[in-house]
């Protein structure tokens, strides 16, 4: 898997993550589901920043979006 594609979706879980987690907490509910989703996003984005050769760096988060997008519709 390529390091942009395990960055992208891991940030896109985390995303999807937080609102789960707010809100089960709001709800009084454990948010278990939420919790492993955000702990596997987590693990994703450390994994493809350790194989990434080089840095990623702040500024490339948004190439790295266009460069999954435009794999994906090629």
């Amino acid at each position: 898997m390529n390091t942009d594609l395990m960055l992208v979706i891991g940030l896109v879980l985390v995303v999807f993550s937080v609102p789960s987690i707010i809100s089960a907490l709001s709800d009084g509910r454990a948010p278990r589901v939420a919790a492993v989703v955000l702990i596997a996003a987590g693990s994703l984005v450390l994994y493809a920043i350790q194989q990434h050769p080089g840095d990623f760096r702040l500024e490339e988060i948004p190439n790295a979006f266009i460069r999954v997008v435009a794999s994906i519709i090629r």
